[in-house]
C-alpha cells in the first residue's frame, strides 16, 4: 500500500533517512531531526511531500519529494528527493510502487517531468530506473554549494 505520510510516520522516516545514508556511504552527513523533518511536511504549507510503502502495519520505504518547475515546458513537475526501501523488502515491488503514485501524481497534475539522481556507482538502482524507461540526462552535471562555500558566496559583496 502506497499512502501520504502522517506525523506519526517521523521516527519511521528518519529511521530509513539514517538506513540510506549507511547505503550511500555517507551515515555522517545527515543532519536532519525529527523536528526539522515535521516542519518540512507538515507546516501550512509545506514545500516537500513524502508517501510511504507499507505492508500492513510495517513502513517498508518511503519517497520524498517536491514540486519543481521548467522554465522551458511552463510547466510543473516532481523531484524526488530521496527513495528508500528497507533491505529486507527490496525487490518486493515497493520501489515501482512508490514512483508508480509519483508518476500518477505528475500526470493528474498536468506535470510534464518526473526527475531525480542517483549515485553513478548505484547499478542497481540505475538498472531499476532503465526498467521503467527514465533515461539518464548525461549533458547535465549536477552542482551544490554547501557549508563553508555557500556561506562565503552568501556574504560576498554586491558589486555594482
Amino acid at each position: 500500500m502506497i499512502r501520504p505520510a502522517t506525523p506519526d510516520d517521523i521516527p519511521t522516516i528518519i529511521d530509513m533517512i539514517h538506513g540510506l545514508a549507511e547505503y550511500e556511504k555517507a551515515p555522517d552527513q545527515v543532519k536532519n531531526t525529527p523536528d526539522l523533518l515535521r516542519e518540512a511536511l507538515f507546516r501550512p504549507s509545506p514545500s516537500v511531500f513524502c508517501h510511504m510503502a507499507t505492508d500492513g502495519d510495517r513502513a517498508t520505504g518511503f519517497a520524498i519529494w517536491f514540486v519543481s518547475y521548467s522554465t522551458w515546458t511552463g510547466t510543473h513537475g516532481v523531484y524526488l528527493e530521496d527513495l528508500f526501501v528497507r533491505p529486507e523488502h527490496r525487490r518486493g515491488g515497493y520501489g515501482r510502487e512508490l514512483l508508480t503514485e509519483l508518476a500518477r501524481i505528475c500526470v493528474e497534475r498536468g506535470y510534464d517531468r518526473f526527475e531525480w539522481s542517483v549515485l553513478d556507482w548505484n547499478a542497481p538502482a540505475i538498472d531499476f530506473y532503465r526498467s521503467l524507461g527514465a533515461e539518464p540526462q548525461d549533458e547535465w552535471d549536477r552542482y551544490r554549494l554547501a557549508g563553508p562555500a555557500l556561506e562565503k558566496l552568501a556574504t560576498t559583496e554586491r558589486k555594482r
